[in-house]
C-alpha cells in the first residue's frame, strides 16, 4: 500500500515538474517575438510592470500553494482540511484586497517612482489579477496537499497559454493599428487577468468533479498561529520563488531613473532599459536547464529526511548540488560564449552584449541558491535563508541606481550578480559541513572549470569567425548559433565523461543518463 502511494506521489511530482517546465519555457520564449514586434521601448514598458505580475503569479502558483499543501497534508481528517482551507482563503482574501487597493490607489505614485507616469494604466490593469489569487492558491494547495497534481499542472499550463496568447495578440494589434507603447502595454498586462481566469476555470472544473467543498466548516485553529506560519514559512517559500523577480522589481525603480540622472535622454533611457531586459528570458531558459533535472530528486530527498535516512539524505543532497552547479555553469558558459550570435538571432542586434553576458552569471547563483534552499527547507530551516535573501535585496537596493549612474546597464547587471553572490555566500556559510563540502570538492570544481573553459574556446571564437567570414545575416547567424549550441552540449558531455566529472549515481539522475551509460558499457 505504501509503495502504491509513493508511486502515486512520484507520478504527481513528475507531472507537476513537466507542467512547470512547459510554463517556464513559454514564459521565457514569448518575450522574443514580443520584443521583435514592439521594439526596445515597447519591451521596456512591459518589463517595468512585469515584476508586479511576477510576484502575484508566485503567490498564486509556486509559493503559497506549496505552503497550503503542507498545511493540508498535516491535517488528519477531511473536516480539519476544510477548516484550514477556509481560514487560509480568508487570510489570503484580506491580503489580496490590501494589495489590490494599494495598487489601485497608489498606481500613479508607483509609476512616478519608476520615472514614467504613463505606466499608471498598466499598474491598474495588472492589479486585478490579485483578486483571483486566494482561489488559485487555496485550490492548488488543496489538490497538492492530497497528492493530486494534475489540476495544478493543467491550470498552470492553461494560465500561461492564455496569458501569452493575449500578450502576442496585443503586440500584433499594436503594430497593425499603430497603438502607443503604453496602450499596447495595458492590453498585454490584461493577459495576467485572463490567464488567472482560465486557471480558475480549470480548477473549478476539478473541484466540481470531486464534489469537494473548500468551505463550510467552522474554524478551530488559531488565526494568530496560522498567520504566523503564513508569514514565516509561507513567506520564505514565496520570497525564494520570487527571488529573481524581486531583483527585477528593484530594476524597475532604479535603472531607467539612474540612466536619466547620468544625462541620458528619456527616450534613450527607455530603449536601454529594454536592451537590459533582454537578459531576463535568457536567464530563465538557463535556469530551466540548470534546475529542472536536479529538482526531480527533491521528493526522494524529503522522503529520506522524513525516514531519518541521514546517509541517503546527504548523498542525494550532494547529487542535487553537483548537478545544479555543473549544469548552471555549463549553460552560463555556453550562453556567454555565444552571446553575440544569440543576441542578434533573438533580438536583431548585438546591442548590450556586455551587460547581458554579465547578467547571465545570475544563472549560476540563482540555481545554487534554489538548490541549497530546497535542501535546507527539507530540514525545516527557514529563518537564516530568508535573512540571507533580504540582505541580498538590500545590496541591490542600495547600489543599483549608483552603479547604473556610473556604468549604465552594465552596472545594473553587476549589482544583480553581486546581490545574488551575497545571498548565496550567506546561505552556504549557514549550511552544515557536509553541504558545504559538496560544492567545494576540489577535483569536481577543477574539472568543471576546465571542461567549461575548453567548451567556450571551441565554440565561441569559431562561431564568431564563421559569422564574420560568411557575412551572415540574421537567419544564417541563427542557424550557426543553434549548431554551436548543439556542438557545445556534445562537447560538455564528452569531456564530462572522459574527465569523470559525474559519478554513476549523478549520471543516472540525468534524463537519458541510464541509456547513455548503457551505450558506453557496450563500447
Amino acid at each position: 500500500m505504501k509503495n502504491q502511494q509513493m508511486k502515486h506521489v512520484m507520478r504527481g511530482a513528475l507531472i507537476l515538474s513537466a507542467a512547470s517546465l512547459i510554463a517556464k519555457i513559454l514564459s521565457a520564449i514569448y518575450r522574443v517575438p514580443f520584443q521583435n514586434l514592439v521594439g526596445n521601448t515597447g519591451f521596456y514598458v512591459y518589463q517595468q510592470i512585469y515584476p508586479i505580475y511576477g510576484i502575484g503569479m508566485t503567490f498564486a502558483l509556486s509559493g503559497l500553494p506549496v505552503f497550503i499543501s503542507k498545511l493540508v497534508a498535516e491535517q488528519k481528517t477531511p473536516l480539519a482540511r476544510r477548516q484550514v482551507l477556509k481560514q487560509s482563503r480568508l487570510l489570503l482574501a484580506g491580503l489580496s484586497a490590501v494589495i489590490f487597493l494599494g495598487l489601485q490607489l497608489g498606481a500613479g505614485k508607483i509609476a512616478l517612482a519608476m520615472g514614467d507616469g504613463q505606466l499608471k494604466p498598466l499598474i491598474l490593469t495588472v492589479s486585478f489579477m490579485f483578486l483571483a489569487m486566494p482561489y488559485l492558491a487555496v485550490s492548488r494547495g488543496y489538490f497538492q496537499g492530497t497528492f493530486e497534481m494534475v489540476p495544478t499542472a493543467i491550470s498552470q499550463v492553461a494560465e500561461q497559454l492564455v496569458r501569452v496568447g493575449v500578450i502576442l495578440i496585443a503586440a500584433y494589434l499594436a503594430v497593425k493599428q499603430g497603438w502607443s507603447v503604453y496602450k499596447m502595454g495595458s492590453w498585454a498586462m490584461s493577459g495576467a487577468l485572463f490567464g488567472a481566469l482560465a486557471a480558475a476555470g480549470v480548477l473549478v472544473y476539478f473541484v466540481r468533479q470531486q464534489q469537494t467543498k473548500l468551505t463550510g466548516a467552522n474554524a478551530t485553529i488559531s488565526y494568530r498561529y496560522l498567520l504566523k506560519r503564513f508569514l514565516l514559512e509561507g513567506g520564505s517559500i514565496c520570497l525564494f520563488s520570487a527571488m529573481i523577480i524581486l531583483l527585477q522589481l528593484v530594476d524597475s525603480f532604479t535603472v531607467k531613473n539612474g540612466l536619466v540622472a547620468s544625462g541620458v535622454s528619456q527616450g534613450l533611457a527607455k530603449s536601454l532599459k529594454g536592451v537590459y531586459d533582454r537578459g531576463q528570458p535568457l536567464v530563465q531558459l538557463g535556469l530551466v536547464v540548470a534546475t529542472s533535472f536536479s529538482s526531480t530528486l527533491l521528493p526522494s530527498l524529503t522522503k529520506a529526511r522524513q525516514q531519518r535516512q541521514i546517509t541517503s539524505f546527504y548523498r542525494m543532497a550532494s547529487t542535487m548540488i553537483h548537478l545544479s552547479f555543473a549544469l548552471s555553469v555549463a549553460a552560463t558558459a555556453g550562453l556567454i560564449a555565444l552571446i553575440p550570435g544569440i543576441n542578434r538571432l533573438l533580438f536583431g542586434s548585438t546591442q548590450g552584449d556586455l551587460a547581458i553576458g554579465l547578467y547571465l552569471l545570475s544563472i549560476i547563483f540563482v540555481a545554487l541558491i534554489s538548490t541549497y534552499n530546497s535542501v535546507l527547507q527539507s530540514q525545516n530551516q527557514y529563518h537564516l535563508t530568508t535573512i540571507a535573501l533580504f540582505l541580498g535585496i538590500i545590496v541591490k537596493v542600495l547600489l543599483n541606481r549608483w552603479a547604473t549612474f556610473r556604468w549604465g546597464i552594465t552596472g545594473a547587471s553587476a549589482v544583480t550578480v553581486m546581490a545574488l553572490v551575497v545571498t548565496f555566500c550567506l546561505i552556504w556559510w549557514q549550511s552544515d559541513d557536509q553541504l558545504r563540502r559538496a560544492l567545494v570538492a576540489r577535483q569536481f570544481m577543477f574539472k568543471l572549470v576546465v571542461i567549461c573553459f575548453v567548451m567556450m574556446l571551441l565554440i565561441g571564437p569559431s562561431t564568431r569567425w564563421l559569422i564574420n567570414e560568411l557575412a551572415a545575416g540574421r537567419l544564417l547567424t541563427g542557424l550557426l548559433t543553434l549548431l554551436a549550441v548543439l556542438i557545445g552540449g556534445i562537447i560538455f558531455v564528452l569531456l564530462a565523461t572522459v574527465g569523470h566529472l559525474f559519478s554513476i549515481r549523478e549520471w543516472l539522475a540525468l534524463p537519458l543518463g541510464r541509456r547513455y551509460l548503457k551505450f558506453l558499457s557496450r563500447k
